[in-house]
């Protein structure tokens, strides 16, 4: 016998028999998650990559999961931490693991408890449940400093003149521009369509960031950004030399075949460009890297914490300080502006009593 008839609900209506073998029915339950992150919104990369890492996680617990026991979780999270995973990494899996459970319970629980006789339980606990790593600590590299992002960008401008293919090498100039002074997310950045720049918008004009990243399973988060430090400047020469060199569609960093750039083609962009730079691998930085030099950078020249938290979209301004690295001499630089600007007022005042 093949499969066995699922319990009747409420209703009275029988519902489908459950397949008898463990693997098939457990990738019927992974389609049904996926199908409920796109009724709730989820963008399309962000699914493509969470069914990646749903998908590793599964095949290294190695059973369904609803067999998986809390031994198994150590298992996997202990083998990422011997292979030098970082924690955000091994953090990835329990969270992706913890939220399909989470969803058997809610949709599959009577399901799999009459076809498998297994009553569901969450092998993750606060045990196993991998620790939430800050920026104090050591592991997380500081953002590049503002020179040398200020390298990076020139290396990108006088590469354009020089490139075989002038479009892609202008496109990385401003998008890679648009990373830094937005603040945005590479996957936020390869979603934007040319109708979401809005230059009349506010003093410096804006971005429509209308797939930005909400709280956890809360969908997409529609927010707009400034076009802060002469980015306005940099898209509007873009979109009047630029894009139209590329096929005619509404993506704004579009590929050569006028698609959207996959987040993943980004880093390998980013990083085929700071081999052609030439430096070292400790003067490399990722595209989320800028996004953190955004807020620290910002932070260190006065902006309000605030703010730069609106510019990144974050719920919270304890996520913001999370991304926030001041510089080694942070303190002494904002102890003698301090002092400049007290010393500056007394005098100003003294001159106007004199």
């Amino acid at each position: 016998m093949t499969s066995q008839l699922r319990v009747i609900r409420g209703g009275g209506v029988p519902l489908e028999p459950v397949t008898a073998d463990p693997a098939e029915f457990q990738a019927e339950c992974v389609e049904a998650f996926v199908a409920s992150w796109r009724a709730r919104g989820f963008s399309p990369v962000t699914i493509e990559n969470d069914i990646g890492l749903l998908e590793r996680t599964l095949n290294a617990l190695g059973r369904p999961a609803w067999d998986v026991t809390p031994e198994d979780i150590d298992r996997v999270v202990g083998d990422l931490a011997v292979a030098s995973r970082t924690a955000s990494t091994r953090r990835g899996y329990v969270q992706i693991f913890n939220a399909f459970h989470r969803f058997l319970q809610v949709r599959k629980a009577v399901e799999i408890e009459t076809g498998f006789g297994v009553r569901l339980v969450c092998p993750v606990d606060e045990f196993n449940a991998s620790r939430h790593v800050g920026d104090d600590s050591p592991a997380e590299k500081a953002p590049p400093a503002p020179e040398r992002v200020v390298e990076f960008f020139d290396f990108l401008k006088a590469r354009i003149a020089t490139a075989r293919k002038y479009a892609p090498a202008a496109r990385d100039y401003a998008m890679f521009r648009t990373l830094y002074h937005a603040g945005r997310r590479s996957e936020e950045a390869s979603l934007l369509d040319l109708p979401d720049v809005h230059f009349s918008r506010g003093p410096f004009g804006k971005l429509h960031v209308r797939f930005g990243k909400g709280a956890r399973t809360s969908g997409p988060r529609p927010r707009w950004v400034p076009m802060l430090d002469g980015l306005d400047l940099v898209l509007h020469w873009f979109l009047d030399d630029v894009r139209g060199r590329f096929p005619d569609s509404p993506v704004l960093f579009a590929d050569e075949s006028g698609g959207p750039l996959h987040r993943g083609t980004i880093r390998n962009r980013r990083r085929h460009l700071m081999e052609l730079e030439g430096r070292p691998p400790a003067d490399r930085f990722s595209p989320h890297a800028l996004r953190r030099a955004c807020a620290t950078h910002n932070y260190e020249r006065g902006v309000d914490l605030v703010a730069i938290q609106q510019l990144l979209g974050h719920w919270t301004v304890g996520s913001t300080m999370r991304y926030v690295r001041p510089s080694a001499t942070f303190v002494e630089d904002a102890y003698r502006r301090a002092i400049t600007t007290t010393l500056g007022e007394l005098t100003a005042g003294e001159d106007g009593r004199s």
